[in-house]
């Protein structure tokens, strides 16, 4: 079984009681609703990760305000040739703030649309679960950082 971690950086950027969100589109054509953000290159630092896929993805510029937390997943899936993946994502949650750019859909990325949402809708939302995650995050503000923690 091959082992794959995957380490990124995801903004919650909330104004006027709205959340700023992408639509991803995975391998197989499903669209759902996830944070602005992804993997990290090697060698980057996860604020520059963060302020890069915020601007790819939703074409506006985001300073980072604090730290919220750490998300960790762990998942198992077919790979190519009847091989089967050990994936564990690691995912770095920060409060954003807008600074400029305008709204504008990411061109041949892994994201297709950027909307703001009403936070009394998300619930209602083809989403991710990273969502969720993110706006645990930033309601509560856990002190270590991991919403639920310990026994989640």
């Amino acid at each position: 079984m091959n082992k794959e971690l995957r380490v990124a950086a995801y903004a919650i950027c909330v104004r006027d009681e709205r959340i700023l969100l992408a639509r991803w589109v995975a391998r197989d054509g499903v669209k759902r609703w996830t944070l602005p953000g992804g993997g990290m290159d090697h060698g980057e630092d996860p604020l520059d990760t963060v302020v890069r896929e915020v601007a790819e993805e939703t074409g506006y510029s985001c300073e980072p305000v604090c730290l919220l937390g750490l998300d960790s997943i762990t998942r198992r899936y077919p790979r190519k040739l009847g091989t089967f993946a050990d994936f564990h994502g690691l995912r770095i949650v920060y409060e954003g703030r807008i600074t400029g750019g305008e709204l504008r859909p990411e061109i041949g990325g892994s994201t297709d649309l950027a909307a703001w949402h009403h936070l009394d809708e998300v619930g209602t939302l083809d989403r991710v679960d990273l969502v969720d995650a993110g706006l645990e995050l930033w309601r509560e503000r856990p002190p270590l950082g991991r919403a639920g923690y310990p026994g989640r």
